[in-house]
């Protein structure tokens, strides 16, 4: 039976209540999506800049100016020096993420949030202050760094201090805090475009340091997980903080499952050896297919490129930069439906909605731009064409921020064991980084030779990624974390690879003081 129609598997319930410490401590804890997110609508803005090309790519900024020259639109920017200079970023994260696996595990999320949080910053000054190109590939590749141990434990930290019946709408904060940075960024992009003189782009990277502040305040001040601190062999405490966050003392259940979960996680010695046996292979399948999939999507055609992209369809700068803003306004607003909607329709809903409706504007964009433009490139768009495009964008963009965008950091941070929790999310970071990486590279040789069909070739992808989730995926919402292998167990095609005693439910054992 196809994973549409899969049973929910019975789950335990604990005891609690939403606390003001649990949604203070998630919300802190959040804000480290905001240097994710500042980056990534920063870097497009800059990268459009004049000044900021003139400075540092004049082979890209002569040709753009050169009207002689230009024979397609799609061409305009095509550099793969101009390219490396945001896509270095994700490679450093790639990289650091598995370093940032073993911190997380050892030290603890908060700790790995903190340095995060310090190697951003000093990247930004490196950026800001950057007069050739090597500082600036130095300074990105410091930013990735701090995004990689950001992003690998501000996820799994979420999941782990949630409630599970609000769990999906408290981890959805991280997606919401990307979405803030990136509508911050067009912002600050548009105001300083209008400074005079040349510094204007320093200024806009300059202020990646208030994010990556808010993050590293926060880390200090934040406690750790009752997850992290049972399995680092501080038991008391971790009941203490597990108290406070539900609001009661009667977390005995959930305290031991806890526990015991702890106590099967200290007998793996090698957590990446034991990710790839037998019972880990539906969540570690997940784990790959899932962020491969949300950057197939396309999503960074709009999120890293949105002025370039604008500026290419004819908006102009002050245009393509306020159209940008637009995206970004969308993005955040409706990041809200999904906080509200995945605790109570589930994740598989939003999935594949959003899903459908991705596919449709992709191929309405690409039909847009394929009757004005041509295979040639040349001519121009009137008003209406471009608001229509814009309208079609911002369609796009709301489908992705309620389904693929939350979900894709959501669905892996909750689904592994504690044992392998660390090295999950660092898998997931990897390859999310890794397929950023290549999109942010390729992206504007691939509109310069695939043209217009570039979004029929993302629309292929988000075509293929519905159908997985609708066969592969089963639903998790409501699910306490310590309990996900029932959900495996029950589902069509992931029961074979789960132990059957994982769908049992246990022996009631003496409950650890």
């Amino acid at each position: 039976m196809a994973g549409g129609l899969v049973a929910q598997a019975e789950v335990k319930h604990y005891s609690g209540k939403v606390t003001t410490f649990v949604l203070v401590s998630c919300l802190v804890a959040a804000s480290g999506g905001l240097i994710f997110g500042y980056d990534l609508g920063v870097s497009g803005g800059v990268t459009s800049m004049d000044v900021f090309l003139e400075d540092f790519f004049p082979g890209v900024y002569k040709t753009m100016k050169d009207e002689t020259k230009m024979e397609s639109q799609y061409c305009k920017f095509d550099s793969q020096l101009l390219t490396s200079f945001t896509s270095s970023l994700y490679l450093a994260g790639l990289i650091a993420s598995f370093f940032a696996s073993a911190i997380t595990r050892v030290f603890g999320r908060k700790v790995s949030m903190l340095f995060g949080g310090l190697i951003f910053l000093i990247g930004t000054a490196i950026n800001a202050a950057a007069v050739n190109v090597a500082m600036l590939l130095i300074g990105r590749l410091l930013l990735g760094v701090g995004i990689g141990f950001a992003n690998q434990s501000v996820p799994v930290y979420l999941s782990e201090m949630a409630p599970p019946q609000i769990r999906g709408a408290l981890n959805i904060g991280f997606q919401l805090a990307i979405t803030i940075g990136i509508l911050a960024a067009n912002f600050v992009n548009f105001g300083t475009n209008k400074i005079s003189g040349r510094n204007g782009w320093r200024v806009s990277i300059g202020l990646a340091a208030v994010p990556a502040l808010i993050m590293t305040v926060g880390a200090v001040l934040l406690p750790d997980t009752p997850n992290s601190l049972i399995d680092r062999g501080h038991r008391e405490k971790a009941k203490a903080i597990l108290e406070r966050i539900r609001g009661t003392t009667e977390v005995e259940e959930e305290f031991q499952d806890l526990c015991d979960a702890s106590e099967e996680s200290m007998k793996v010695n090698h957590p990446w050896k034991n990710i790839l046996e037998k019972k880990n292979r539906p969540q570690l399948f997940m784990a790959i297919a899932i962020p491969a999939l949300q950057q197939l999507t396309g999503i960074n055609v709009i999120m890293f490129y949105a002025p370039v992209l604008f500026k290419t369809l004819g908006f102009g700068n002050d245009a393509s930069l306020m159209s940008a803003a637009i995206t970004g306004v969308v993005n955040v607003l409706a990041t809200f439906v999904s906080i509200y909607c995945v605790d109570r329709y589930g994740r598989r809903f939003l999935f594949l909605e959003g899903g459908v409706q991705m596919m449709i504007c992709q191929i309405a964009v690409g039909t847009i731009i394929g009757v004005k433009f041509g295979v040639a490139g040349t001519g121009t768009i009137s008003t209406g064409i471009a608001d229509l495009l814009l309208l079609f964008i911002c369609v796009y963009v709301a489908a992705f921020a309620w389904s693929w965008g939350p979900l894709g950091w959501l669905v892996p941070s909750e689904i592994f064991s504690l044992e392998v929790r660390s090295a999950g999310q660092a898998i997931t970071v990897a390859v999310n980084f890794f397929f950023t990486f290549i999109i942010a590279q390729v992206f504007l040789s691939l509109l310069c030779n695939l043209k217009f069909g570039l979004f029929y070739f993302f629309g292929g992808f988000v075509v293929i990624a519905t159908i997985f989730i609708y066969f592969f995926l089963p639903e998790t919402k409501n699910v306490p974390i310590e309990e996900m292998s029932r959900v495996w167990k029950k589902h069509w095609f992931w029961s074979k690879y789960i132990p059957d005693d994982a769908g049992i439910q246990m022996p009631e054992k003496k409950v650890v003081a």
